[in-house]
Formats: C-alpha cells, structure tokens, sequence
C-alpha cells in the first residue's frame, strides 16, 4: 500500500488577528495547490490551532508519511529549536510515521523576484522623476539573536541593492538587532538621497510590521523635503506559495538539510562560542494555544521579541529526514 503523504505547514502565530488570517488564507492557497496531499496547519504560539493538533488531525486521517514545513523566512530559534522540539516529540510518540521536516525558505531566487516585485509596487506610487540610481533601499528583517539569520537579511539586502541598481542600500531590524529602524531612517536620511524605500522583509502584518510602517510616516512627515515610500511585505504574493511548494517537493524527493555552516548552535561562531552543542528545546509552552488579541478583548503593545533564545543547540530533526 502506497504512503499517504501528509503536509504541515508550521506558523509562528501571533496575537494579531490580521497577522493569523493572513497566514491561515496563505496555507488554504497551499491547500489548493497541493491538492494530491492532505495539509494541515498550526501555530508555535498564541493562535489556534496549535501545531500538534494539525499534526493529530493528519494521523486520524490516515497520513503516514508527514512532511512539516517551517513557513517562516529564515533559520533562527524558531526554525532551529523549537519547532524541530515540536516535530520530534511528536515523532517520538509516533515511531511508525515517516517525519520529516524541512527548511527555512531562505534566499530564494523566487522570493528576491516577489521582493523586486513588492519594491516596484512602492517606486510606482512615487514620483516618475526619481531615478533607482538616485534612490536608497532600507530592507527590514525581525532581527534575532541569531547572527548567522541576521547576515541572511544583510545579504538579501545586498542582492536587491545591486540586481534593482539602487544608489546605496541599508539593512535593519524591527527589533533585538541592530540597527533599529528608527536609528536606520535617521541615517539614511541622512545621506541626501532623494528617494528612501522602506521593504519590511517579512511574509506577514503583525505589530512588528505596523511599527515599521509608523516609524516610516513619522520621518516622512518630519522630512517632507524626501520621498519615503513603504513597501508592501511578502504575503501572499504568487512566487512566495512557490516557494513553499519547491520547499516541499525537497521534504519528498531530495534533502532538505539547511545550510549549518555558520549556525551558532553547530559551529563556534565568535561571540557565540558557548552556545555550541546546547540542548535543543522548545521554549513557546506558557504562550502556546492561548489566542490572539481577538480572544482576550485587549490590546499588546509589545512585540514579544523572543530574547531569551539564546543558545539551544540542534538535535537529530535540525532537518528531520
């Protein structure tokens, strides 16, 4: 009898409604796509479905073989500890079923595409007389603490820089790393150019995302003698459900295995060196499953930054396969 082939799309999860149904309409779009196989999705933390409960629904469905997909851009503490944490402790309590697990979708010729394509949405709202050459790109990333997932952001930010043919670029992050977008605007402002793009580099809105664009209509009105235009974010942009379908194709017909070269948890990385070798783990329990802004009736104001991930090292499932 053949396999049935089960796919878990793993989310973050946030406490924003806009950020959860943008996420849940992006794994329906996956849904359709893949229709040959039965998918599933969940939530590290906050929302619901919590990603066991997609991983049980696929079991009682009758899936033997289950491909769990990360759908978040780069490999930092999420991808590297505590979904692979998820998967394994599900695998452990299921010896019979074929886990695998797969990567980050990282630096993707089709994401660079979906980024060049989101960065000219913004150039054509702007003035028609503003050259690329005369204009700065400031790519947005999360920011971990996770260097080499930073350096990730810093190298897509070169790769559009000099593929677009803008005049200068910068990288930052909306928070734990440095530069901060505000400290990055002052700066870039700084440097007379006509023109300033704001691309926050994440696939989904969320607090984060709404801070970035604030901070940028703050400077905006503080300087009205630059254009600064924002960008819109990844979402559910054509290239980006191709990327997680050639994601997924690797899981079942090639290696999976993400790039551990400069990973802080595998390597003595310099100013990381005792994070080597440390136990992999979850750390999203207490947050788990508890629901969105929606549920509770309240508002957050903070952006839950994660900043006690700080050295977990990888087990067998840093890719599960």
């Amino acid at each position: 009898m053949s396999d049935k082939v089960g796919v878990m799309i793993c989310g973050h999860g946030s406490r924003d409604d806009d950020a959860v149904a943008e996420f849940t309409a992006l794994a329906k779009a996956l849904r359709a796509r893949l229709d040959h196989f039965d998918v599933e999705s969940g939530f590290l933390e906050f929302a619901r479905p919590v990603i066991r409960d997609g991983l049980d629904a696929l079991v009682a469905r009758g899936a033997t073989r289950i491909l769990a997909m990360p759908g978040m851009l780069f490999a930092a503490g999420h991808v590297k500890n505590d979904l692979p944490w998820e998967i394994n402790s599900f695998a452990a309590r299921h010896p019979d079923l074929d886990i695998r697990y797969g990567r980050d979708l990282g630096i993707d010729p089709r994401l660079l595409e979906a980024a060049r394509n989101r960065i000219a949405e913004a150039e054509a709202s702007g003035r028609p007389d503003v050259a690329r050459a005369d204009s700065l790109l400031l790519v947005v990333g999360r920011g971990t603490n996770d260097p080499d997932a930073n350096s990730n952001v810093a190298k897509l930010t070169r790769m559009l820089w000099e593929g677009m043919g803008f005049g200068w670029a910068e990288t930052a992050f909306s928070g734990v790393a440095h530069p901060r977008v505000d400290e990055a605007l002052e700066r870039c402002r700084r440097m007379g150019f006509a023109r300033i793009v704001v691309f926050p580099y994440f696939l989904f809105t969320g607090i984060l995302v709404r801070r970035i664009y604030d901070q940028t209509e703050a400077v905006r009105q503080a300087h009205p003698d630059i254009e600064i235009l924002s960008a819109p974010y990844l979402n559910d942009h054509p290239l980006v459900l191709d990327s997680f379908a050639d994601r997924i194709a690797e899981m079942l017909d090639g290696d999976p295995a993400m790039n551990c070269r400069l990973c802080k948890y595998r390597e003595q990385v310099v100013g990381y060196e005792t994070a080597a070798g440390q136990p992999q783990a979850g750390h999203h329990h207490h947050v788990q499953g508890i629901g969105t802004d929606h549920d509770h009736h309240h508002d957050h104001h903070h952006d839950h930054p994660h900043h006690h991930h700080h050295g977990h090292g990888h087990g067998h499932a840093h890719s599960h396969d």
